[in-house]
């Protein structure tokens, strides 16, 4: 009897060492597989997010400054010295917060209608070898916008030649992109710049008034 009780203890511990060493081997693989197909996840998924942020964004502005055809005088005024040279530049409030409040509203109606977007990507594409890019089932891509865009209309100069600066108006655009393949899930930031108008001042650079500048 002691023999037998023996053995079976025996037996037990063989099959508890044996079931830990499957699940210490099995957690070690994953940890092995997670570190290698994580940070080229991560990669594809954001870039997936940006490229889905910017589509939807840049077809919106553009179809906006089509319809609304805004030139560079619908933002600013030049003021003249007594030598009839540009000394200010005036920025119209007016207009720019108007423009501001209607592509924030715009890009967030088309974010909230198109921004939710899917793709596929096979499984050995995720993986840092070379062999298996392209191979393999396929594993979905989402991704979806996080809260709301906010849109800022900024200016800044530059120089366009001798004695020749390029006033410049343009719209930074920021939201956040959420994005998630099986097992993983990421938020991603985009700033995205776009060009509203722009016009060359020739002498020194005037003094801008009521307008952040870069």
């Amino acid at each position: 009897m002691k023999k037998r009780s023996k053995t079976h203890i025996n037996k037990k511990t063989k099959g508890i060492i044996g079931g830990l060493s499957i699940i210490i081997i099995l957690f070690f693989s994953f940890y092995k597989i997670d570190n290698a197909i994580r940070p080229v996840a991560r990669i594809q998924a954001v870039h997936f997010a940006e490229k889905t942020a910017n589509e939807v964004i840049e077809a919106t502005l553009t179809d906006y400054l089509t319809q609304n055809k805004y030139t560079y005088s619908d933002f600013a005024v030049l003021l003249l010295d007594e030598d009839k040279k540009v000394s200010t530049i005036e920025m119209l409030s007016y207009n720019i917060n108007k423009v501001q409040a209607e592509v924030t509203l715009k890009i967030n109606q088309s974010l909230e209608r198109n921004g939710k977007r899917s793709t596929q990507i096979p499984f050995g594409s995720l993986t840092d070898k070379s062999l298996l890019i392209g191979k393999g089932p396929k594993l979905k891509i989402n991704v979806s916008p996080v809260g709301t865009a906010t849109v800022e209309l900024k200016s800044d100069f530059r120089e366009a030649g001798i004695n020749q600066t390029c006033h410049s108006i343009y719209a930074v655009i920021k939201v956040k992109m959420s994005s998630s393949v099986p097992m993983y899930s990421y938020n991603t930031e985009t700033e995205l710049k776009f060009l509203i108008a722009e016009n060359i001042v020739v002498g020194q650079i005037p003094y801008i008034t009521a307008f952040s500048q870069k």
